[in-house]
């Protein structure tokens, strides 16, 4: 499937398009893909064919040919988050929640992912597999038989929800913490997600500890739909070693400089931001501040079911929008391999697939939609 830049964000392309000389095929690309959360990865007929088999109607919006766009408003994260509620409607079963999964794998695997790491609450779907345990030993399971189907490394974060009680989130990183181990079969990290204006942070930093204690990394969401002092709270309560998202850390220059100081990777995800009211269109992502000042950044898709756009959407974006070359494109390949939780050694393979994606000699390519 082709991807067109239309007014600021990803559309589909409905035509054959001619990639120009001198330019390296993205889908070839290796790279890693660090923020993904479940129900969103689906993509569109995979929805649509669980919703038939569940019996449930889904919302006409969910599968039609545009992205959700909402402003940058209480109301238009209620919209989002409630639209991302109406997709989960159709994931009610252990079968179900295996298919997301495969779904993920799949898809990032044809674009070029070595690692995806994939984020999930389990408490969402314990209410249809008997409870959390259940559901997140299902996630683990099916990560490993997909990754070998696929032969990708599926990777599991377990994430917490700003909006429910802090206690929750201990718990939650009890289990993750149970489960911890490599990947594919083992939880690898502790976020959490959803409506940064919610909840108090700090409440939220005894969670952190728990899973840091397990060795366990945190990676929170901040700094995208709040500014940056938002992520310096995160910094400075939850010790994160990734932020998700992160994208406002570009307002502040001393908070950027001592992000990139600690080595913290920022999840940068630009079709969502723009989906999401926070930029106007994909141009004024300051994807080019934050790589000029050396942050550490991996590209990802937040939820490529609502908003129509992959991962290797954000890298066209980076190509066409911010113009990036191939061998910052490459750059931005190899920061996300390093910036996954995968080990040293098959960090060391995909870097050296980057330099010989690199090396090759590029081409004009044809692009066909599927």
């Amino acid at each position: 499937m082709s991807w067109e830049l239309s007014a600021g964000r990803p559309s589909r392309g409905a035509n054959l398009k001619v990639m120009p000389p001198g330019r390296r095929d993205l889908d070839l690309l290796p790279k890693a893909h660090l923020h993904l959360h479940f129900t969103g990865s689906l993509d569109v007929p995979t929805l649509a064919e669980l919703a038939r088999e569940q019996g449930i109607p889904m919302a006409d919006f969910l599968v039609d040919e545009d992205p959700l766009t909402v402003p940058l408003t209480a109301r238009g994260w209620w919209r989002f988050q409630r639209s991302y509620d109406i997709a989960r409607h159709a994931v009610v079963s252990e079968q179900a929640m295996r298919r997301v999964v495969r779904t993920a794998a799949h898809n990032d695997a044809i674009q070029g992912s070595r690692r995806t790491e994939i984020q999930v609450d389990p408490t969402s779907y314990a209410p249809y597999v008997g409870g959390i345990i259940n559901a997140l030993e299902i996630v683990l399971n099916e990560a490993r038989l997909a990754s070998q189907a696929e032969h990708i490394q599926l990777g599991v974060i377990v994430a917490a929800s700003r909006t429910r009680h802090p206690m929750e989130a201990r718990v939650l990183a009890r289990l993750a913490a149970r489960h911890g181990g490599e990947a594919p079969g083992g939880v690898i990290g502790f976020g959490l997600s959803n409506d940064e204006s919610e909840g108090d942070t700090a409440e939220f930093g005894p969670a952190f500890r728990i899973a840091r204690k397990a060795g366990l990394p945190g990676v929170p969401h901040a700094g995208e739909t709040c500014g940056a002092e938002h992520i310096a709270v995160v910094l400075d309560t939850l010790h994160p070693t990734r932020i998700g998202h992160g994208v406002h850390a570009a307002d502040d220059p001393v908070l950027l400089h001592r992000i990139v100081e600690a080595g913290i990777a920022l999840e940068i995800n630009p079709a969502s931001n723009v989906c999401l009211g926070v930029y106007p269109d994909t141009a004024s992502v300051p994807l080019r501040t934050l790589v000029d000042a050396g942050a550490q950044i991996a590209l990802g898709a937040d939820d490529p079911l609502l908003f129509l756009s992959g991962l290797n959407d954000q890298y066209r974006i980076a190509r066409e929008v911010h113009g990036f070359s191939d061998a910052e494109l490459a750059e931005l390949a190899r920061s996300s391999i390093r910036a996954s939780f995968a080990s040293d050694a098959d960090k060391r393979t995909w870097l050296a697939e980057v330099d010989a994606w690199l090396a090759a000699e590029p081409v004009g390519l044809l692009e066909a939609s599927a």
